[in-house]
């Protein structure tokens, strides 16, 4: 294969990445930043972005993603497309192969591969996904106060963004499988007092309904085989994200849940020189300004280890 010798990689290019690589260019690092298997990550597939700093208006997601490409392209970072396939942390330097074809040696890499959110499969809500079906309550509740919107789930996250659209809609259906919830008893106990959420047990969600944008869902009670039809603008998937952490299974210590354990207040990992940011290390928060503040913390990180190596 094919070898290359980098000071800084960065695997993912959401706000994480491209911040990381903004600081890191700007530090002198010449970073090399492969994009992966969604270019610009999740905000990519968000269509108006109304809580990040900076952008009175609004922007849209994909459209903001290019600012931060440009931004980082123009200190010096090397855009790249691939997809980091294998790694080796063993030693240094850490070893990074791309797209199964060439191996990357670098002093520090910078992990900011995200996490995906978990669908429930259905073609009308890859159809409509940005129009009305979302998987971020906080990120894009905002744009149905007043109306009213379906949320399917069951744990504390489900539990928590249903009560936060509560603050927000009209009305809040809780669409839940079985008969009881997953969350903790006080976040069970929340949504219940609350009282413009109707929980739906024992409930599948059957179909979002909408052409371009969501109209209603059809729900279907799973003891009765019964469908009903409830009109909605919002409809919210809530059932978990994946965080794209598996190729670093091997070497870099995970949750439970497969998030990047990160040492509090900073972005080392368990291996030196190997620094995670972003969605992939945050569990409990999940936006755009905490991931690219996590990212300005990556590259921090990564030019004071180098330093301190003299690997500068």
């Amino acid at each position: 294969m094919e070898i290359e010798k980098v000071k800084c990689l960065i695997i993912g290019s959401g706000p994480a990445g491209y911040t990381a690589a903004i600081y890191a260019s700007r530090a002198g690092l010449s970073p090399v930043l492969y994009q992966g298997l969604q270019p610009g990550g999740q905000l990519t597939i968000t269509n108006d972005v109304e809580n990040y700093p900076g952008y009175p208006e609004g922007i849209k997601g994909p459209e903001m993603m290019e600012d931060f490409k440009k931004q980082a392209e123009r200190f010096g970072t090397d855009v790249r497309y691939g997809i980091a396939t294998a790694v080796d942390f063993s030693g240094q330097p850490h070893k990074v192969t791309i797209d199964d074809q060439k191996v990357i040696e670098a002093d520090t890499v910078i992990i900011s591969t995200g996490a995906s959110a978990k669908w429930l499969g259905l073609e009308s809500e890859a159809k409509l996904n940005g129009n009305g079906v979302s998987a971020c309550a906080v990120c894009d509740g905002f744009f149905y106060r007043g109306q009213d919107v379906a949320i399917v789930g069951a744990g504390d996250t489900a539990a928590e963004e249903a009560t936060y659209l509560a603050n927000l809609c009209r009305k809040v259906y809780m669409i839940v499988r079985r008969e009881e919830m997953r969350a903790s008893i006080i976040m069970q106990e929340r949504v219940k007092k609350t009282p413009n959420i109707e929980i739906l047990w024992n409930s599948v969600t059957d179909e979002i309904l909408g052409d371009d944008v969501v109209t209603g869902v059809r729900v279907k009670n799973v003891l009765t085989n019964e469908t009903t039809e409830i009109p909605v603008t919002g409809f919210f998937v809530a059932i978990g994200h994946k965080p794209n952490s598996d190729i670093f299974a091997d070497y870099l210590n995970l949750d439970e849940n497969g998030y990047i354990r990160t040492i509090p207040g900073t972005s080392k990992t368990n291996i030196d020189g190997v620094f995670a940011c972003g969605d992939v290390q945050d569990y409990t928060y999940r936006q755009a300004v905490t991931a690219a503040g996590s990212g300005c913390m990556a590259a921090l990180d990564a030019e004071r280890y180098l330093a301190a190596n003299d690997l500068h």
